[in-house]
């Protein structure tokens, strides 16, 4: 049974997305997790370009398949910074300095959280997760919390702590992690996510562009409760004005940061890309 995870006041398959969701009854699924829409794909690694999309990496990889500046960084990474995969203890006591350094730079409506929120989330994942650190002088400097389905792997949360981003921190982690599970376990892919709506990630840009993943083509489907409906259905020929209200600051920041997003995605699962 594929099951759905509750995820920014929505429900989405908790699956890879080369699998197709169980669309049955999911107004009723809406209904009892308390959420404003349900949100899933089709299609997924499409050949038509669409406005959606995963970040996925699918070729295993040598160093010497990289280029020369990006060999150099990971070379420089691997040198001053020490990648390994790590238990939840270790996780628990380091990792929320990284999360809350990570977080202070991200331009997003969304809370960080607390300490206990952090530490909680982190003892209920099962053992379909996988824990990576990257250590600069006995410091944990980032972290990579991976779901592995068979031979699928998830990087779900990636945090690099800024000020150590100098010394390579990303490339020694994208390397190690790439190589691991696309050369030693021969998995079918890894994958970063889809695309970002929520908020800015220059993540997603650098391993286009320097470790080989593409963009994994998809559509985007959502399913509102009634009222967010005619919410989204009223509001959507505004959008435009709307993000540039966003912009000029002229009304609270919070809601109206949260209404451009969700108009974003609906433009996302509408538009038709012309190629």
């Amino acid at each position: 049974m594929i099951k759905w995870r509750k995820y920014n006041g929505a429900i989405i398959p908790d699956i890879p997305p080369h699998i197709n969701a169980d669309t049955n009854d999911l107004e009723i699924k809406i209904k009892e997790n308390k959420v404003y829409f349900a949100r899933w794909t089709t299609d997924f690694d499409s050949r038509t370009k669409e406005n959606f999309w995963y970040v996925i990496c699918d070729n295993k990889s040598e160093l010497s398949d990289y280029s020369k500046n990006t060999r150099s960084k990971i070379n420089r990474g691997l040198k001053q910074c020490e990648v390994r995969i790590i238990d939840k203890k270790t996780i628990v006591e380091l990792g929320y300095e990284v999360y809350s350094s990570a977080f202070e730079n991200y331009e997003t409506y969304l809370k960080a959280k607390s300490k206990k929120e952090f530490v909680s989330q982190i003892e209920e994942t099962q053992s379909d997760w996988e824990f990576w650190g990257v250590f600069y002088n006995g410091k944990m400097i980032a972290y990579s919390k991976n779901k592995l389905i068979d031979n699928y792997c998830e990087y779900a949360s990636l945090k690099f702590e800024p000020d150590f981003l100098r010394y390579y921190s990303s490339y020694a982690l994208f390397y190690t992690m790439n190589t691991y599970y696309l050369n030693e376990k021969n998995f079918k892919y890894v994958n970063n996510g889809a695309r970002s709506i929520s908020h800015s990630t220059n993540i997603q840009d650098l391993l286009i562009q320097k470790f080989l993943f593409r963009q994994a083509y998809c559509k985007l489907h959502i399913l509102y409760t009634p009222t967010v409906k005619i919410l989204v259905d009223v509001l959507f020929p505004f959008r435009h004005l709307l993000k540039m209200l966003s912009f000029l600051s002229l009304i609270r920041i919070n809601t109206l940061l949260k209404i451009n997003i969700l108009l974003k995605q609906e433009e996302m699962s509408r538009q038709v890309v012309q190629n």
